[in-house]
């Protein structure tokens, strides 16, 4: 099967082309028709199966085929950063078709706060959002769903995680009971079945590669205390090269801590934590993705919602809390058919935990001995329990308009789409092109006519064939 075989809008099919994506993933094989045709979806994916792009091409073809333009399609996410990067998806066939977005999440000012608002009263197809933000806006009033046609409910399992579970029901009571609902989670839980059988009606199920990290991912353990983690990161590092590492901690205070340790033996790395401003985690995470920024050490807010590719180490100083946080966690790695390594620290008192991570994956990790110069670490035992502290040495948006010129919403005070003076800038990064900034408003260049040579082929979320990022536009 090719995209050409869903009958997608020319515009999109031109996109999709010019950016050499001819193949659907599993995922985007089984979603697209369902999502084509209207029906309600629960679909289960692992991280980097292209589960995105799964709903997201059909419900652009849809926009971009309709005679009526209005606030069209929701999608909530539980993170800032899984929100940014879905925007940066539609961004990319932006470049291509003609349909606006914005970004709605906390953490900016009151002029973010009503340039937000302002902008999804004037009119946006598609409204990207984390359910703290958008029920503050719901609840001052002003916001009209009235028309919406599409929800989506993105790792809904994270959401629920976080406990936005009352939340999402709130923000679903004000949305039209005539509706497309297509939710996506990373695992299947009781408390995911409860919220599908309450908001979606009579779903289609797909099924893909549930809880199970990526073939191309090397797992590997260490037995160690924690007053040994240090010395055996340093090892580590000085081991093997490598050019792109996310640190994975369960605690902001022993990220901050570890990375002013490791900064004295590794100067291109930064902490990434909820205590940053959001601008300078935008800064950092647009480092990283460049490669100008080798080390990443972070909690985590960094095990979903990130889109980098590249990343060929993956390192779990603490066990993460339950099997699916660790599959989120070394999903990082060896995204897009590639190949990584993820290398796990078990201290004394994390023995249970690791081993019903083990039993969840449906595999027994290899555990290496620590080099000798650290001393001997512990002995991997967890069906014996304890109740000491760690063993030996513990210590604990805007809106932006894509595309040409082809349609406009109708009504007063909407924005003509296309036809700026082409960039635009979004809210803490800026695009190319000298752009206009209307109302939290975002311009695209016309879509240009691909006379020349084809763009390179960026990457994606989920492998090869999902939604990349657009070549530059041409200069206004």
């Amino acid at each position: 099967m090719t995209f050409n075989d869903f009958n997608f809008n020319p515009d999109l099919v031109e996109g999709l082309s010019a950016m050499g994506y001819t193949k659907p993933t599993p995922i985007q094989e089984q979603s697209i028709p369902v999502i084509l045709h209207d029906r309600d979806l629960i679909a289960c994916a692992q991280t980097g199966t292209g589960k995105t792009a799964a709903y997201l091409l059909p419900i652009l073809h849809k926009i971009v085929n309709s005679d009526h333009r209005h606030l069209n399609t929701l999608v909530i996410a539980p993170t800032r950063e899984l929100a940014l990067q879905i925007d940066q998806q539609i961004e990319a066939l932006g470049y291509f078709i003609n349909v606006s977005s914005i970004t709605v999440y906390g953490g900016g000012s009151g002029i973010v706060w009503e340039q937000q608002k302002r902008a999804m009263q004037l009119g946006t197809d598609i409204v990207i959002a984390t359910p703290g933000r958008l029920l503050s806006m719901l609840n001052v009033g002003d916001i009209n769903f009235k028309h919406l046609e599409h929800l989506v409910l993105d790792e809904a399992d994270r959401m629920l995680d976080m406990g936005f579970y009352d939340d999402i029901v709130r923000i679903i009571s004000y949305l039209p009971e005539d509706r497309q609902t297509i939710l996506f989670s990373a695992t299947m839980p009781p408390k995911i079945r409860t919220l599908a059988n309450q908001i979606l009606k009579d779903p289609a199920e797909i099924n893909i590669a549930i809880s199970k990290p990526a073939d191309g991912i090397l797992q590997m353990a260490y037995m160690t205390y924690d007053n040994q983690k240090f010395g055996l990161l340093k090892h580590i590092f000085q081991e093997k090269e490598y050019k792109s590492v996310i640190i994975f901690c369960s605690r902001k205070e022993t990220v901050k801590r570890l990375a002013n340790e490791l900064k004295r033996i590794i100067p291109s790395l930064q902490a990434f934590h909820s205590d940053l401003e959001q601008e300078q985690r935008e800064e950092i995470m647009r480092n990283f993705k460049n490669k100008q920024l080798q080390v990443l050490v972070g909690t985590d807010i960094l095990s979903r919602g990130i889109d980098v590719e590249g990343i060929d180490l993956v390192i779990n100083y603490d066990v993460p809390p339950d099997g699916e946080d660790y599959i989120h966690r070394i999903g990082r790695t060896a995204r897009a058919a590639t190949t990584g390594t993820a290398i796990t620290l078990i201290n004394d008192m994390d023995q249970q935990r690791f081993a019903s991570i083990e039993r969840l994956i449906g595999r027994e990790i290899p555990k290496t001995i620590i080099p000798a110069a650290l001393g001997e670490g512990p002995a991997y035992t967890p069906g014996i329990r304890r109740s000491g502290g760690g063993g030996r040495g513990a210590g604990k948006p805007q809106q932006k308009r894509h595309g040409g010129n082809k349609h406009s919403h109708s009504g007063s005070g909407q924005h003509k789409h296309g036809g700026g003076n082409g960039g635009g800038q979004n809210q803490n990064r800026q695009q190319g092109g000298s752009g206009e900034k209307r109302d939290g408003q975002k311009h695209h260049h016309n879509k240009p006519r691909h006379n020349g040579p084809r763009p390179p082929r960026p990457q994606g979320e989920g492998g090869s064939n999902n939604t990349p990022t657009p070549p530059a536009p041409p200069a206004a």
